[in-house]
């Protein structure tokens, strides 16, 4: 949930910004063409456009304007402009944008552009500096409570893709979300409700994204990862059948309803945010082949933690934000040094990754 970048000193402080926030130094120079039938093009891009949120609130920061801001390279280097920024009203901070996508006409490749977006909404994660510190830590913990729903961030940013949806015209599938971090929470919560409510089915990309859990993937030997993952299952079976009774049916049908969703998932083992994602997708097949798939995907669709939270409110629990039907789950196996670099944007468009990449689908 935290990105915890060196973003340098405070305005006013000795003058040394962070060279992550110059696309000449940090960012995939090398994608000097872009294929959108390929899956490492698609993902860099998205991850740069996700950065460039991360550097319009840092050039808000520190007032850099004009030629001295920093974070139009990362959108105009890909033929992006900027369409609209997201503002949370409870801090002035910006912490989403709208892309659109205007290549030079010279440059289409009629069979590559036939996969492009027509706009991009990008969500950035949290910003651990003064001038956004208090309320993206406030979003964090409210997202553990699945709490989200309820402010204005994320009703900002769901109006925005409304908008940006009623632009394309019928063609929605051209409206891509990307989002890091809290900022994959937003981008989840506003695919997920305009899945379910049957307006749109939007290609998702999703960095790092909060896995509110206990961190089950760290533990290092497989066979007590596996046995502490198939007794949850169970208890977590056990605990929505007793509090959802005659009434899991509505549940069980909303999480189907999303099985169409499929969100491109990208996720380091070593960071300790995202990693159980890597536990989560390969467990259900694990439950499947011994003879458990009921109880696996009951466990699926709920936690103990929201059924808990949901006692009293109706509904048989709140549903879990973080547990999807559906995924295209990209796993980053290359060497993380450290929480930095597990958790960062940064490693997405890096075109040395050992990628492991495998599909998931809810049946």
């Amino acid at each position: 949930m935290m990105d915890f970048f060196f973003q340098g000193p405070e305005p006013g402080a000795s003058e040394m910004p962070s060279l992550k926030d110059l696309f000449d130094a940090s960012g995939p120079t090398y994608l000097t063409y872009v294929n959108w039938n390929c899956p490492h093009h698609r993902r860099s891009v998205m991850a740069s456009l996700v950065q460039g949120v991360y550097v319009l609130e840092r050039d808000r920061q520190w007032n850099r304007q004009g030629p001295d801001a920093r974070a139009p390279a990362w959108w105009r280097f890909f033929h992006f402009e900027l369409r609209q920024v997201l503002v949370d009203a409870a801090d002035g901070s910006i912490f989403g944008a709208v892309y659109a996508f205007q290549p030079p006409f010279h440059l289409m490749d009629p069979t590559a552009a036939a996969s492009a977006p027509y706009y991009v909404a990008a969500f950035r994660g949290t910003i651990t500096k003064k001038g956004s510190a208090k309320r993206d830590l406030e979003l964090d913990l409210l997202l553990v409570r699945n709490g989200l729903e309820g402010k204005s961030r994320f009703r900002v940013a769901v109006q925005a893709i409304h908008d940006t949806v009623a632009v394309a015209a019928g063609q929605h599938y051209r409206v891509w979300l990307a989002g890091h971090s809290l900022g994959s929470a937003i981008a989840t919560l506003a695919a997920k409700t305009l899945a379910r409510a049957g307006a749109a089915v939007l290609p998702t990309f999703l960095f790092n994204a909060p896995f509110v859990s206990a961190p089950v993937e760290r533990i290092g030997d497989r066979r007590v990862r596996q046995g502490i993952r198939i007794a949850n299952s169970f208890v977590t079976a056990g605990v929505a059948a007793l509090l959802q009774g005659g009434g899991g049916g509505v549940h069980d049908a909303s999480f189907a309803a999303l099985a169409a969703w499929v969100p491109n998932l990208f996720v380091n083992p070593a960071d300790p945010i995202s990693a159980e994602y890597v536990g989560y997708f390969d467990h259900r097949r694990k439950m499947e082949a011994i003879g458990a798939g009921a109880v696996g995907r009951l466990a699926t669709r709920n936690s103990v933690k929201d059924l808990l939270l949901g006692i009293g409110k109706g509904g048989g629990g709140c549903e879990p934000l973080h547990l999807f039907p559906s995924a295209v789950l990209t796993v980053n196996r290359g060497p993380s040094p450290d929480f930095k670099t597990a958790h960062g944007i940064h490693q997405w468009w890096r075109p040395d990754l050992a990628l492991e990449c495998t599909a998931h689908y809810y049946s």
